[in-house]
């Protein structure tokens, strides 16, 4: 396979999907009815993983041109691929049950809405673990760090979907789920913990991957890419989101109005942020060279 933008795009969307699924699902079984925000994340999480889904199965050089291939791809239950795209078969499915029933009856049993959650947690963590079984050839894509930090992207960015929608068709249920306040100031410094655990780890990895691994963290703190990293990643994905979170938590304890507009900003910055840490980690990696 061959790693490109259109695998970090795929990334980005399933984790969003994911994430997205996830918050709706905790809306629903909030103490103050959610039902539009729920609609919108059941019906935007599905769609999302979906054309994720698709980009993977174009990416692996297969889909309507060699079908065949593909099928056999994902009957190896030995390869990690193969069962990521069980989960996200199985997630698309479940979460497109639920859209259908909350389109038609406002209302989804709740253990379908937990099974869904559950797999929906599976999708976010399985976009990390897709590139972390490339971790011998690619030091960057760690096997246990980068499945958490893209699970933890996942929600930040699903939040983050879900609220800009939200904030045009239900503007009235967002104060049911303040919780997203905190999460707001939350998520975004676990996530940076997380960049600087994983930058940190690969680069003092040893041995024949030590030079392909100080590579790759230099590309994003100096190098090539390092200009997206500090201003899209880290300022406009990071920081710019904590600190409207952050304002907006002062606003509320004060009572004061809310500027709409400022808020969708910093859930576009997360989004913009969303897409470029997937984007550098993939771009960004070197290979370990063959000696």
């Amino acid at each position: 396979m061959v790693w490109n933008w259109m695998i970090a795009l795929y990334l980005f969307l399933a984790g969003m999907g994911a994430g997205a699924f996830v918050l709706s699902g905790i809306a629903g079984m909030a103490k103050k009815p959610c039902p539009k925000v729920k609609t919108i994340g059941f019906i935007a999480g599905p769609v999302c993983v979906a054309v994720g889904t698709l980009l993977l199965v174009v990416d692996a050089h297969a889909g309507l041109m060699n079908p065949l291939r593909f099928f056999y791809l994902v009957s190896n239950l030995g390869s990690v691929m193969a069962w990521g795209v069980i989960i996200l078969a199985l997630f698309i499915v479940v979460a497109a049950i639920d859209a259908i029933i909350m389109i038609v009856k406002k209302s989804t049993p709740r253990a379908l809405d937990i099974i869904g959650m559950i797999l929906a947690v599976c999708v976010a963590a399985y976009t990390g673990v897709l590139l972390g079984d490339a971790s011998v050839a690619f030091p960057l894509w760690h096997p246990i760090i980068l499945p958490v930090l893209f699970l933890v992207s996942a929600a930040s960015t699903g939040f983050a979907l879900v609220l800009v929608i939200a904030h045009g068709k239900a503007h009235d249920e967002i104060a049911n789920i303040d919780f997203t306040v905190k999460s707001g100031m939350v998520l975004p410094v676990l996530e940076a913990l997380l960049v600087i655990a994983l930058l940190g780890t690969v680069a003092i990895t040893g041995g024949s991957a030590a030079a392909a691994a100080k590579a790759s963290v230099a590309n994003l703190l100096t190098g090539g890419y390092a200009l997206a990293f500090w201003v899209l990643f880290v300022i406009v994905g990071l920081v710019f989101p904590f600190v409207q979170a952050l304002h907006k938590s002062m606003q509320e304890k004060k009572s004061l109005m809310q500027q709409p507009g400022l808020t969708i900003a910093g859930e576009v910055g997360v989004l913009i942020g969303g897409f470029m840490l997937r984007y550098l980690i993939v771009m960004a990696a070197i290979p370990v060279a063959l000696g």
